[in-house]
């Protein structure tokens, strides 16, 4: 673009400039910004000539367009050349001082025009304002601020000027009567001292090196006495601030005796304001700044103040620090700064004014001090040294206290300490210790003091700054290297660090990586130089336990495992390949889980297998029976944590398998049964499975010390040779029962199959069995759950099939009895559960049940789960559901094994029968059990099902009759389970037919697509998807099958489920309908047991259904349906009468067909005195009935009526 088309862009902008809009406004100065980025020289041109020729554009818009040019000058002051900077110059210089009164917003806009380009063209701009100071005439305030701001943006040229403009301001100081004028002057002195402080300090880079404080110092001792003896005086706290920030880089200036001389006054007076001003950071860093100077004098004066000032900084310092305040914060940076100050001249009166403050119990005066004293320790380092062991030693009242905030100090003060070489010395592992105990703290239930302030965020716990700090010191801190390792080892075992658990790994497992790069010598843990750390097996078994909870404490199990692993040199010298390839399989593992997702079972197994090869690569017996020894000895670590106690018993059981000392196998053994908590449920289910797992290597001694304690005084409460028990109340010896009983479950399970069934009877359940007499329902559980376990262990045997097991009925009888116990209503305990789990192993072992034990079996368990109570819906019925679904489960596992030991029709037969009265009960839930158990053992027989000939499903009527009614059930479950037993029954007629499997029928698959139409509620969908069924049935029905199934639905018609008797009077007529020619031969049968069914029906609808019934049979089997209605013995029920009446057969006949309808003529009897009601039909009844019948006929054959 050529200078005239940016001129001209220019001046649009700028004309653009006075819109009323403020958002215009802005977009115009930055649209002129971007011009003045491309070309700032003639940008900056036309704005100067804008504002020369609109002299009466008011100043909101001046400023705007001198905000616009500081920015294009900030940038790009070093292209302009010196006429245009002199121009700017100029024109800035008139716009701030244009007006004496104070325009704050233009006058400053100006002000920052000159100072961006004073950073290019310095002397220029001081020409200029120079010219503005007038001797005996008070400077504009925009001069002072711009000259203050100067020094600040260009010491370097500034400073040469300070003389002349000092000598100009200075005899006007008196002058200056407005608290503004004097905050400006005190303002441009502290930026006056600022730079000639800046200068002094790089003189290497000043154009004058010559210069030096003295060249100012007179000045600046002028000022100071004005500003000190008269306007810090004021009463105006602004002006009194402006002062002390003043007073703080001039004092810098002073002549040193002048300084001296001053001191005695000067912090006096500072410190008085403390009491003045609520924000007090400008005092403080005022107040640092004196004493910077004081002490760089060599002040002996600073000495005798130090006791005040130690007072007034201590009491900021305990001022608690609100972090929505950065001022506060400034504040209390500021009084470190004059704590280092005083550290490093005077440490040791330091030191006694803190250190006997930290015994105080005022938590803000120790939590105070503390930040001192971390202060000091870090910014006065080489004053401290000497002083390490008085200031370790003053840490013992701190390291008590249990508030949070002073615990979060005394951390924090540890870690500068570690970083200073402080816990090299004596008593610098208390100071580990303590770190390493505030790791330990429970994440949520820190101690606490209650105040009004004890809110603390989270990620500033005492336990995350404890964590923080020691991963940051064994890492970062390289002199801390040699005293953590391996001192860190010890805090392994203890239970009060067991929350420490995971930094602590993380920290040891760094140490030790570092170790061995450095070489195996540094390594390798001299453990007869360091008799206070764990030993292997110790490390071994804590890190090994405390992994099977692997997501507590931040990831536990991964920070244990990894520090298992790297520390395999000094654990075993033959596990490093094996355990560098294992453990990152289990890392692994962990990694593709979360704390919800973790199969626990099959966690514990895993870690159980990496012990066992680890023991047989090991493969030393001493070894191994040192390891069970130590594993033995942290049982009571572990009574907190029953999950974790169980597994560490699954592990000893682990270790005393892999030991080859039989000696040290039982004694081992005998000392767990002498001392476990048989009180705690979890604490007898771990000793069961150390046991069990002990027993897979050592049957014979596991089992003999089992029974040397069953055969002990112990055991039989009697004072004997382990006399622990003497005072024990029954209930507990009872719990020693469970236990042991529990043990030779586990045994049973776990030993190996070749060698568990000749001990079964002899040993196992010979101790089991003698206790079944008992009511405590924890030891009745215990026996169900070691007989199912027994019990199990013999099906699951290879030799099972040629095993007699004599006590299998007792045991059936037995477990029977328990679940009779159990109450009928309710499930409170997972007794019966166990119990049918354990039949359902009995059952499948010789010799077979007889068939009486058999019914009372499938009965007892039927009506222990059946009658029970709906199934909770609420939130907290949570674990009764769990147990009710699992009972459930079990009876469906008993039942299904029952009907496998007979796989017949028979046998299908006797488990529907037994389900029958659940089938038809009047308790929904109970029906709904009933059917669901019906469609899974149909199922399950359709699965099993292998016809080797082709033979008569020759029940399959009975069962289709007794399901089929049940799909207009109330409950929908109960319907879709109707026909699903429906549909199975189908398939097992078609299966007993020839058909393979896997053939599918267009028919009997049309009943999947008919079950959306149960659960409709509306009525009519719902009997019409009943007639559908219906069809279905009749289509796939053979003919033999279909007298007992109408037999079957005519019993339905008196179900007191209305629903269900409807269901079965659609499914009669609909087969009647589809197949009632087959049934001539049937026809007398039908009619009587119908007539029957009328008598007892107590439902309207079953009458007119019943008509319909006959109507439908009448017409495919006239003469037979007469012969039966003639053949009904006199006097005939009113309900026959009924039957052939209105909507009877005549109901149907067509239009002008004749029928002979001879009036009934009541009759009545003698007995009721000529009453005529009741009434009963004459003889001439039957005559009628074969006139309707014969009618009905008439309507099917083309003969002529004569009747």
């Amino acid at each position: 673009m050529t200078e005239s088309s940016i001129k001209k862009l220019a001046s649009t902008l700028l004309d653009a400039i006075t819109d009323k809009d403020p958002v215009v406004q802005e977009q115009v100065c930055s649209a002129l910004c971007s011009l003045g980025e491309v070309r700032p020289v003639e940008t900056l041109r036309t704005c100067e000539e804008y504002l020369r020729q609109h002299d009466k554009l008011a100043h909101p818009y001046r400023a705007a367009v001198l905000r616009a040019m500081e920015r294009v000058l900030s940038s790009r002051a070093s292209e302009l050349d010196k006429d245009t900077a002199s121009t700017i110059i100029l024109l800035a210089s008139s716009e701030m001082t244009k007006t004496k009164d104070l325009v704050w917003d233009w006058q400053q806009a100006a002000s920052g025009v000159l100072v961006a380009v004073g950073r290019q063209f310095i002397s220029k701009v001081m020409e200029e304002l120079l010219r503005k100071l007038h001797p005996g005439t008070l400077p504009h305030c925009a001069v002072l601020h711009t000259l203050a701001s100067l020094s600040v943006a260009n010491a370097f040229g500034v400073v040469p000027f300070l003389p002349s403009v000092l000598s100009s301001l200075l005899p006007v100081l008196g002058m200056a009567k407005q608290d503004t004028v004097r905050v400006a002057f005190c303002s441009a002195l502290q930026r006056f001292s600022e730079g000639a402080l800046e200068y002094l300090a790089n003189l290497d880079r000043a154009p004058d090196p010559t210069v030096r404080k003295d060249a100012f110092a007179t000045d600046i001792f002028s000022a100071y006495d004005v500003l000190f003896h008269q306007w810090l005086q004021s009463r105006e706290a602004k002006l009194r601030l402006a002062v002390v920030e003043a007073l703080g880089p001039m004092s810098h200036l002073l002549p040193s005796e002048s300084l001296e001389e001053q001191l005695p006054k000067l912090l006096p007076g500072i410190l008085a304001l403390y009491k003045k001003h609520s924000e007090t950071f400008y005092l403080s860093k005022s107040l640092g700044q004196i004493l910077e100077a004081a002490v760089s004098v060599g002040s002996r004066t600073l000495e005798t103040q130090l006791d005040a000032l130690l007072a007034a900084l201590h009491s900021q310092i305990c001022v608690p620090v609100e972090s929505s305040s950065p001022l506060v914060m400034s504040n209390q940076k500021e009084v470190l700064r004059c704590f280092t100050v005083l550290a490093s001249s005077l440490p040791d009166r330091l030191l006694a004014f803190l250190l006997p403050r930290l015994d105080t119990s005022n938590e803000r005066t120790r939590v105070g001090t503390l930040q001192v004293v971390r202060h000091v320790i870090n910014s006065a380092a080489a004053q401290m040294e000497d002083k390490k062991p008085f200031i370790l030693s003053s840490m013992r009242l701190p390291l008590l206290d249990t508030n949070s905030k002073v615990k979060r100090a005394v951390v924090q003060v540890i870690s500068a300490m570690a970083h200073h070489g402080y816990l090299e010395q004596p008593g610098g592992e208390v100071m580990i210790e303590y770190i390493v105990q505030q790791c330990a703290l429970p994440p949520e239930q820190e101690p606490e003091k209650p105040g009004p302030s004890s809110k603390d965020p989270k990620a500033d716990s005492v336990r995350a700054v404890s964590v923080r700090t020691l991963y940051l010191v064994s890492t970062t801190v390289d002199r801390m290297s040699h005293v953590l390792w391996p001192y860190l080892l010890q805090f392994l075992t203890p239970v009060r660090f067991t929350g420490a658990l995971t930094p602590l790994c993380r920290s040891l497992v760094h140490l030790a990586q570092k170790r061995q790069e450095a070489g195996a010598d540094t390594f390798l843990i001299q453990y007869d130089t360091h008799a206070s750390l764990p030993s292997p097996y110790a490390v071994t078994a804590r890190l090994l336990v405390v992994s099977s909870s692997p997501y507590l404490g931040d990831g536990r199990g991964v920070a244990a495992l990894r520090l298992l692993s790297v520390l395999h040199p000094n654990i075993h010298p033959l596990l490093g390949q094996h355990w560098e390839t294992t453990v990152p399989l289990l890392l692994g593992y962990l990694d593709e889980h979360t704390e919800e997702t973790l199969p626990q079972e099959e966690w514990e197994e895993k870690l159980l297998m990496f012990l066992r090869d680890t023991l047989a690569i090991v493969s030393d017996n001493a070894w191994i029976c040192q390891l069970s020894l130590e594993l033995c000895r942290q049982l009571p670590c572990y009574d907190e944590t029953p999950q974790e106690k169980n597994f560490l018993y699954k592990c000893i059981g682990t270790t005393l398998g892999a030991a080859s000392s039989k000696e040290v196998v039982r004694k081992h053994l005998q000392e767990l049964l002498e001392t476990a908590r048989y009180q705690e449920e979890a604490e007898r289910e771990g000793l069961a499975c150390c046991f069990g797992i002990c027993a897979i290597s050592h049957l014979e001694d596991t089992l003999a010390q089992l029974e040397d304690f069953v055969r002990s005084e112990v055991f039989r409460k009697s004072i004997g040779i382990l006399n622990i028990f003497k005072d024990r109340s029954e209930n507990e010896v009872e719990k020693v029962k469970s236990a042991l009983i529990l043990c030779y479950g586990h045994v049973a399970a776990r030993a190996p199959q070749e060698l568990v069934l000749a001990k079964v009877e002899s040993d196992i359940l010979r101790n089991i069995c003698q206790h079944f007499n008992t009511k405590d329902p924890a030891l009745k559980l215990c026996l169900v759950q070691s007989v199912c376990m027994v019990s199990r262990a013999i099906c699951s045997s290879t030799q099972a099939g040629s095993f007699h097991f004599t006590r299998k009925a007792e045991l059936v009888a037995q477990m029977m009895e328990f679940i009779r116990a159990e109450p009928p209503d309710s499930l409170r305990t997972p007794i019966r559960k166990k119990a049918m789990l354990t039949c359902t192993y009995l059952v499948s072992v010789e010799p077979a049940l007889d068939e009486q034990a058999r019914a009372d079996v499938i009965r007892g368990c039927l009506h222990s789960v059946m009658a029970l109570l709906p199934e909770p819906e609420e939130e907290d019925g949570g674990c009764q559901k769990s147990l009710y679904l699992e009972t459930l489960h079990a009876l469906e596992g008993l039942l299904t094994s029952l009907l496998q030991r007979n796989m017949t029709p028979q046998g299908l037969q006797i488990m529907i029968e037994h389900l029958s009265p659940w089938i038809k009960s009047p308790r929904g839930h109970e029906r709904a059990r009933a059917l669901g158990l019906s469609a899974l053992l149909l199922r399950h027989f359709l699965e099993q099902l292998r016809v080797s000939a082709l033979v008569p499903f020759h029940n399959l009527g009975l069962l289709v009759g007794l399901f089929s009614p049940r799909c207009a059930d109330l409950w929908p479950a109960t319907r879709q389970e109707a026909v699903d037993c429906v549909y199975s029954l189908l398939y097992l007629q078609l299966g007993y037919e020839g058909f393979s499997r896997d053939y599918r029928d267009d028919v009997a698959e049309r009943l999947l697509s008919l079950k959306d139409g149960l659960v409709h509620p509306d009525p009519t969908i719902l009997f019409h998807t009943c007639h559908s069924i219906g069809q279905i049935i009749a289509k796939r029905l053979p003919p033999d099958q279909l007298i007992s199934l109408l037999l079957t639905m005519f019993e339905a018609l008196g179900d007191p489920e209305k629903n269900c008797s409807r269901a079965a009077t659609v499914m009669i007529n609909c087969l009647l309908q589809e197949r009632g020619g087959v049934l001539q031969e049937k026809v007398p049968e039908i009619v009587s047991v119908l007539r029957s069914k009328l008598q007892e029906a107590q439902g309207e609808h079953v009458l007119p259904a019943a008509q319909h019934s006959m109507y439908l049979l009448a017409t495919q089997h006239c003469a037979a349906v007469v012969s039966s209605l003639l053949g009904s013995p006199l006097p005939l029920d009113r309900r026959l009468g009924i039957l052939t009446g209105p909507g009877g057969p005549c109901t149907a006949l067509p239009q002008g067909s004749r029928c002979f309808r001879p009036p009934l003529r009541p009759r009545a009897p003698a007995d009721t005195g000529g009453c005529p009601s009741p009434c009963v039909l004459v003889p001439a009844a039957p005559s009628l009935v074969l006139c309707r019948a014969s009618t009905t006929a008439c309507e099917q054959t083309p003969r002529k009526c004569l009747i």
